[in-house]
């Protein structure tokens, strides 16, 4: 079994990525490691913040470990929220108030196009590795739907008509950009041991 930790207790990430993991992996959580506290997310990139998380985390176990930093794109508004996407509308926001705050800041815009990205940082035997996913798709004028978290209830991806919030998990997850970044690491983790 290859042990890895998720430098996160996003218990919607974590389901999600375990979801995607083969057999022969046991994932663990921030909290299951034993691990009280995550780095703060100082970075102005993804591929910053992605570090600084699992960096962190390697330095205090020495165990194989990443990291994930994800937000939304918006074309009409410089690509924000971006790195800010958790905490788009406030350090205590809620999904529902950055919701909200991003609706907002929209209305009357009619060029609504916008990209989820996530940059993973894989921090294998002390060398940092890297994996991006994104998809492309547009911000609707009101919120459908009433699974997922963040901003699926708002994005509807490129080729389809209804947001992530109204697809099920699993049709979310094999076209999400989390699947994308976690794919290729997957790829390159069966690679190590070939």
């Amino acid at each position: 079994m290859t042990e890895l930790i998720f430098c996160s207790n996003n218990k919607h990430k974590l389901q999600e990525i375990r979801k995607m993991l083969p057999s022969g992996y046991i994932l663990q959580s921030l909290s299951e490691a034993g691990i009280k506290s995550s780095a703060d997310e100082t970075g102005v990139t993804f591929y910053e913040n992605a570090f600084l998380k699992a960096d962190a985390v390697y330095l205090h176990t020495k165990k194989n470990c990443f990291a994930d930093d994800s937000g939304l794109c918006v074309d009409a508004l410089g690509d924000a929220p971006g790195v800010y996407s958790a905490r788009y509308a406030g350090h205590e926001a809620t999904d529902a108030d950055n919701r909200n705050k991003l609706l907002a800041d929209l209305e009357g815009i009619k060029q609504r196009n916008a990209y989820f990205i996530a940059v993973i940082c894989l921090i294998w035997e002390g060398k940092a590795y890297y994996f991006e996913g994104r998809i492309d798709g547009n911000i609707t004028n009101v919120e459908h739907g009433k699974s997922g978290f963040g901003y699926d209830p708002v994005f509807i991806p490129n080729g389809y008509e209804v947001t992530f919030a109204e697809m099920t998990e699993d049709e979310k997850n094999k076209i999400s950009h989390r699947q994308i970044a976690v794919g290729k690491m997957i790829t390159f983790l069966r690679n190590l041991k070939v």
